[in-house]
C-alpha cells in the first residue's frame, strides 16, 4: 500500500468492461463498488473519487469484487446479476436513501421522479430526489436509468439518452408514447420473444 505524508493511501481497483453502448469503467474499494461510469466520463469519475478519497492509489484489476463478471452477465441478459453487488457510493444520508430506493426498482420497470419520491415517503422532495439521482456515482448497478419523466418521456442521464434508451430496452421496457397514460406499477414488455 502506498503512503503519503506517513498515511496509507486508499487503494482503489479499476477495471473495464466492453458493452454494446460503449466501454464501462468501474472502481472498487475492497469488494464494494464505489463508482461506475461509461469510459467517456472516466475523468469526471476519477476527479470525484479524488474528492472522496483524497490522493488514492489506482490499481488495475481484471475483476474486482466479481463486478465485471456480474456486469457481463447483465449485459448478456441476466437482469438480476447486479442485484447482490455490494455498493458504497459515499454521499449524504439523503443521497444514500435515494440510491437505495433506486436499487428497489426492478429491471424491466420504470418510475418517475415523483413516484420515487413517494415510494421513499418524501412526496414533497421531488427536486431533491432528482438531484440525488443525478449525482449517483454508480451508474447501471444503482439504476438511475430507470427513472423517466411523469409523461413517460426519457429524461436526463449522465451517460446520454441513447444509452439510457438502450439500457431500458435491454431490460424489456417499451417506452410509452409521450402524452400516453402511463401506469408505473405495470411492466412494459418488449415485443417479441426474450431468451
Amino acid at each position: 500500500m502506498a503512503r503519503q505524508n506517513g498515511k496509507a493511501k486508499t487503494c482503489i481497483t479499476f477495471a473495464r468492461v466492453k458493452s454494446p453502448v460503449g466501454e464501462i469503467v468501474l472502481a472498487c474499494k475492497g469488494d464494494a463498488l464505489c463508482a461506475l461510469e461509461f469510459a467517456d466520463a472516466e475523468k469526471r469519475m476519477v476527479a470525484w473519487l479524488g474528492r472522496r478519497f483524497g490522493d488514492f492509489e489506482r490499481v488495475e484489476a481484471a475483476d474486482p469484487g466479481g463486478v465485471c463478471t456480474r456486469l457481463g452477465a447483465y449485459l448478456l441478459g441476466d437482469l438480476e446479476a447486479l442485484d447482490d453487488i455490494v455498493v458504497d457510493g459515499g454521499g449524504t444520508e439523503f443521497q444514500r436513501k435515494v440510491w437505495k430506493g433506486l436499487r428497489r426498482v426492478a429491471a424491466g420497470k420504470v418510475v418517475s421522479y415523483q413516484g420515487l419520491a413517494e415510494r421513499l415517503g418524501m412526496p414533497n422532495s421531488v427536486r431533491a430526489v432528482a438531484r440525488a439521482n443525478a449525482l449517483n456515482p454508480i451508474s447501471i448497478v444503482v439504476p438511475c436509468h430507470r427513472v423517466i419523466g411523469s409523461d413517460g418521456s426519457l429524461t436526463g442521464y449522465g451517460g446520454g439518452l441513447p444509452r439510457k434508451r438502450w439500457l431500458l430496452e435491454h431490460e424489456g421496457v417499451v417506452l410509452p408514447v409521450v402524452g400516453a397514460k402511463v401506469r408505473w406499477d405495470r411492466r412494459y414488455p418488449a415485443p417479441g420473444p426474450r431468451p
